[in-house]
């Protein structure tokens, strides 16, 4: 999402793009191949800002999850995760989570498009969205697990 649409979004709803929220927002725009948590992007931001407390960098978030400016996500960790809402009005790519390292890659096809063209004609149902998440284990967990002769 460009910072134009964000800083429209936000005042739409009346609100400023202040100091803190930038910063904040800079970190998402550095980090846009990664699925952050409020403790991760409160490590990111002090580093550069140490006044910035995670007080405020949870209501920053839930503020631009709210607005629709980030995407929140839960992967099964106990912790929300945020990334960037993209600009175009089409479904969110898909997730593959890692059950060893956590870590989180992007799917982008879109397979279930015919699923949805099916379940709306059937049902009557407008669908939306939907979100899909695979679990299991990346190329690198896999080879750290395989015995090596």
């Amino acid at each position: 999402m460009r910072l134009e649409r964000i800083c429209q979004k936000m005042s739409e709803k009346d609100y400023r793009l202040t100091p803190q929220r930038q910063v904040i927002l800079k970190i998402f725009l550095d980090n846009m191949d990664r699925h952050l948590s409020a403790e991760e992007v409160y490590q990111l931001v002090k580093k550069e800002h140490p006044k910035i407390g995670l007080a405020t960098v949870y209501r920053t978030l839930d503020l631009l999850a709210e607005l629709d400016v980030l995407q929140k996500m839960n992967f099964g960790d106990g912790r929300s995760r945020y990334e960037l809402s993209s600009d175009e009005d089409t479904h969110h790519h898909h997730h593959l989570i890692c059950l060893r390292c956590q870590r989180v890659l992007e799917f982008e096809d879109d397979l279930l498009e015919e699923l949805e063209d099916s379940i709306e004609a059937r049902s009557g149902f407008k669908i939306v969205n939907h979100q899909v998440k695979f679990y299991g284990y990346c190329r690198d967990c896999q080879e750290a697990q395989t015995p090596r002769f």
